[in-house]
């Protein structure tokens, strides 16, 4: 059972790139999702969340029209689409996986980072 996050790399400021969390081992299908990011000397954030049942979405005020989250279910993925990418987006971006709608979460995915840079 494996959850895991890919898809980071470097980048120049107003580019893309598409971020991938995906499943081994279980179903995506019934699970909330949530992307969080971290950079150094930072705390975490949430970033985006997809709820599980309605695909409702969620996302924090700096990434509101730039990011979007979406699921697959036939791919077992979830894909975080990152637009205008500006510098300070830059850090490790993780997924998260819960059945709950809130409390702790069920599985971790390992970082991908994400660097905007000129």
């Amino acid at each position: 059972v494996q959850l895991q996050a890919s898809g980071g790399g470097l980048v120049e400021p107003g580019g893309s790139l598409r971020l991938s969390c995906t499943a081994s081992g279980f179903s995506l299908d019934y699970y909330h999702i949530s992307w969080f990011r971290q950079a150094p000397g930072k705390e975490r954030e949430v970033v985006s969340c997809i709820s599980s049942y309605d695909s409702a979405t969620y996302y924090t005020d700096t990434v509101t029209g730039r990011f979007t989250i979406s699921r697959d279910n036939a791919k077992n993925a979830i894909y975080l689409q990152m637009n205008s990418l500006k510098p300070e987006d830059t850090a490790d971006y993780y997924c998260g996986a819960r059945r709950a709608r809130t409390g702790p979460f069920d599985y971790w995915g390992q970082g991908t980072l994400v660097t905007v840079s000129s």
